[in-house]
Parts: structure tokens; C-alpha cells; sequence
């Protein structure tokens, strides 16, 4: 692996000017694109491979959104699992080292589709001994995202205390079923026909199929009541507004999911504000922002050692071929993460 001394001029990223067609028919190949230059706080690093996340282009296709917060050009990508080049000062980690988290400074245009990053250092963790490190490359927001949505949470409960995960098929449910499982919780799910035997295979105790039930009616009708719910989805504002039928009263609710547009607006608006006797929920509801904690990824890489979560790929591509990863994450249908290979590990 190169030294800072022997670091090249430039190096190949993928980046993008506009996103008015798209992000994944927007981006093109720099080769010629120059070497981020760490700030304090942050590593240098050789990447290694990059996961994607529909954060990636969501956020960047929203207009304005990419020019004033990151500017252009802008690479994209923000999970990876790289090698430190140059460690911030006062790290323990030392070159070579693999780690895996979260690239940038920014959550729009992170840079880890490009053969150098730069990362924070509560942005990473190093990869724990004998774990493939590309199955950790795509922990940086999904796995922060679930393991943040459930496991905090869990201290104020007994164990088998019941947890619902709407979406447990997605990058951050399959993960949040297997975090609250090495947690305690018992774990109730839903996803579609064809992801059900999944989901049950990650550790999910009770699985609703949406395609053929009603997702809160069938809540409604448990005989259970659940201390704890995580929307993946956030495509039904009846999952909130209705808790409290299917909830214990000192439950919360954590919305993740949820599309940019006019109507998700207003749901939200909703939600935080319309009071219980109006119609509004009558939970605590947060919706979700990562905290990034060094500690976090550090448990969720002893648990992956421990074999108490595995980590799901569904598809590995090419560094030529990122518009072609994106286009299959855009589907919906990917099972686990995609990822992107960009350089062998040194």
C-alpha cells in the first residue's frame, strides 16, 4: 500500500455535475480526479470497497440539494471498508489498517467511490480479526441506522420485551432484526411473500406478509402489546397514528424510511404535531438521524466475530460498473447490500 509519500497526484472517482436524468446516468469516471485532503479529525484511506445506500441518491437528486451542501463536482458513496493511509493525529489506528464506517464529512456526497477517502474518526472502526472485511463494508449508515434504532432503546425493558420493525427486508431491517435479536427483544417483522422465509432466517420470531395481510390491522388484532417500533417503510401514516392500539404506553416510535416528496412533508408535520385528541399519535415519535459512535461499530463488528449477525450481500460490481449498482439498488429488490469493488487490500 502506497505511503504519504508515495501517494500518486490523482487518483480515478466517480462523480457527477447534475442529477437532472438521475444519479447513476449522471455519474462519469474522473481519472484525473485530486486526492482528498483529510482535515483534523479525519483518516486518509485507500478504499477498498464502497456499499451504496438509497441515501446516496435521494438526497443528491433532491434540487439544489448537492450544489449547497457538498458542491460539485461531487462523488458519491458514504459506507466503505478501506485501509488507513495517513491516521488523524492522535489515533490509535496505524497504516495499513482495516476499517470499515462511514467516508466525508458530508451525508450527500460522502466520496467513497473513488480509490482514496477521507473519514472522521468517530466514523470508523477497524475490522475485527478473522471478518471478511467487504461483508462489514456496508455498516457505515445501515448498520449505524439499526443498531441506533434498537439497541439504546432495549436498556429499558425486560428481556423478551417485544419489538416491531416494519420493513425488515431492506438494508437497515435486516440488520435491526438481527440487532435486536443479540439484544433480547423477541421480533416481529414485515416484508413481502417472496422475503418472508429471509427475514425468518435473520432471527424474526413472527413475520407479517403485506402483501396478503393488512399490516395494522394485524398488529391491532396481537394479543400482544410491543415496547418498541421501527418504521423502515414510512409509506403508512396509520403505522403511527394507530399505535397506541398495539403499544405499550411508554413505547416509541422511530421513524427511518420515507420518500422526499410534498405528502411525506405533511405526514411528518403530522406526526410531530397533530395532538392525540385530534387524531394524532399517542407515542413519543423521533424521527431518525445517525449519531455516528465509533463504539457502535465496534459492537456491531464484535457481534458479526461472535457470528451473532450476518451481514447480507446481494450484489458485487465492478468499479467500472457503480451506474449499473445503482440502477439495481433503485429497483427495490436488492436482498442485503450492493456493493462496489474498488481496489484490492494491501
Amino acid at each position: 500500500m502506497s505511503t504519504p509519500s508515495e501517494l500518486p497526484a490523482s487518483m480515478k472517482a466517480w462523480q457527477f455535475k447534475s442529477v437532472q436524468s438521475g444519479l447513476e446516468k449522471s455519474m462519469y469516471i474522473n481519472d484525473k480526479a485530486p486526492l482528498p485532503k483529510p482535515k483534523k479529525g479525519q483518516h486518509l484511506v485507500k478504499v477498498i470497497a464502497a456499499a451504496l445506500n438509497p441515501v446516496d441518491y435521494k438526497t443528491a437528486e433532491i434540487p439544489l440539494m448537492t450544489r449547497l451542501a457538498a458542491g460539485l463536482p461531487a462523488t458519491p458513496g458514504i459506507d466503505f471498508v478501506g485501509q488507513i493511509v495517513t491516521p488523524a493525529a492522535g489515533s490509535s489506528l496505524t497504516p495499513g489498517q482495516l476499517v470499515f464506517g462511514a467516508a466525508g464529512a458530508s451525508l450527500i456526497a460522502g466520496g467513497s467511490l473513488a480509490e482514496y477517502a477521507v473519514a472522521k474518526t468517530e466514523f470508523v472502526a477497524p475490522v475485527p480479526e478473522g471478518v471478511d472485511p467487504k461483508s462489514v463494508a456496508g455498516l457505515g449508515i445501515a448498520g449505524v441506522t439499526a443498531y441506533q434504532c434498537v439497541v439504546p432503546y432495549y436498556k429499558n425493558f425486560a428481556p423478551g420485551s417485544r419489538i416491531f420493525i416494519n420493513g425488515g427486508s431492506g438494508g437497515t431491517g435486516m440488520f435491526g432484526i438481527q440487532f435486536a435479536k443479540a439484544a433480547g427483544y423477541h421480533v416481529t417483522t414485515s416484508c413481502s411473500t417472496g422475503n418472508v422465509e429471509l427475514c425468518k432466517s435473520l432471527g424474526a420470531d413472527e413475520v407479517i406478509d403485506y402483501k396478503k395481510q393488512d399490516v395494522v390491522a394485524t398488529l391491532r388484532a396481537s394479543n400482544e402489546k410491543f415496547v418498541h417500533v421501527v418504521d423502515n417503510v414510512g409509506h403508512d401514516p396509520k403505522l403511527y397514528f394507530e399505535c397506541h392500539h398495539y403499544t405499550e404506553p411508554k413505547a416509541k416510535f422511530v421513524a427511518v424510511g420515507g420518500e422526499p416528496s410534498l405528502q411525506a412533508a405533511k405526514n411528518f408535520l403530522a406526526q410531530i404535531a397533530l395532538p392525540g385528541f385530534l387524531g394524532g399519535g399517542r407515542r413519543g415519535f423521533r424521527f431518525f438521524a445517525p449519531e455516528h459512535k465509533s463504539e457502535d461499530l465496534e459492537q456491531i463488528g464484535r457481534w458479526i466475530q461472535e457470528g451473532k449477525v450476518k451481514p447480507q450481500t446481494d450484489s458485487t460490481f465492478a468499479f467500472n460498473d457503480a451506474p449499473k449498482a445503482y440502477e439495481k439498488l433503485k429497483t427495490g429488490r436488492a436482498r442485503g447490500k450492493v456493493i462496489v469493488e474498488i481496489a484490492k487490500q494491501t
